[in-house]
């Protein structure tokens, strides 16, 4: 079992790991527990009411947080001629087709997200390994795969994230740093809760909702209540 240093042991104490607090309450007990250096990442983790193994219960999708995740996203967008300008001027990091393929291929992966115009996609699958490998593979469920790369780019970059559910049926993603205000948590919190109720799929049966965990990158977890999101 995993040691944990005198700042945890001593935030801890802070949250009853027995309780379901309210959301409002959980977000601030997760704020003060954050003892870190650094600006830590709110994190959340939605335990859900589906079969993993089954894909008609699988569970993704994206959102757009309210008031981003505090991280600016460096984004990638593989698009030739008038599609390549559309996303610069919206504000892509990098913007290319083959030149940029030529240079993943030889190592470089300094960016966060990719997007990809539908034509580029037979030449953006041959990179499949080296983005798959990393979660950065563009993909139309996730809005990444578009020939509309100036909403996509703006969306990312006001704070759209990707939730996925994992092999243990859970989502985990980030909605904030612990130096956003409270509300700010709270209002992300809820997009996010709110999106992952649109997503239920159809073929899951009994309560969705299981669990709802709140911490920050090196706290302990507060468990939600999950009353006031069915």
């Amino acid at each position: 079992m995993a040691k944990h240093g005198k700042k945890y042991v001593e935030a801890a104490k802070l949250i009853d790991s027995e309780t379901f607090y309210e959301p409002a309450e959980a977000v601030d007990l997760v704020k003060k527990a954050a003892t870190a250096k650094f600006d830590e990442t709110v994190e959340v983790a939605v335990r859900l009411g589906v079969d993993p193994r089954k894909q008609d219960q699988a569970v993704r999708g994206v959102v757009v947080l309210p008031h981003g995740t505090g991280k600016t996203q460096r984004v990638l967008v593989f698009a030739k001629g008038e599609k390549a300008k559309e996303a610069e001027a919206a504000g892509a990091d990098y913007v290319g087709d083959q030149d940029m393929i030529n240079k993943i291929q030889q190592g470089w992966f300094e960016f966060d997200v990719c997007v990809a115009t539908p034509d580029m996609m037979s030449e953006v699958g041959k990179l499949g390994r080296l983005l798959g490998g990393k979660g950065l593979m563009p993909n139309p469920k996730a809005g990444t795969v578009t020939f509309d790369v100036s909403k996509a780019v703006q969306e990312i970059k006001a704070g759209k994230i990707e939730y996925r559910l994992d092999k243990a049926g859970q989502i985990h993603a980030p909605i904030g740093k612990v130096s956003f205000d409270a509300t700010q948590l709270n209002e992300n919190l809820k997009a996010l809760i709110d999106a992952l109720n649109r997503a239920k799929p159809a073929a899951a049966k009994g309560v969705y909702l299981k669990g709802i965990a709140v911490s920050s990158t090196m706290g302990p977890s507060a468990r939600v209540s999950t009353a006031s999101y069915r």
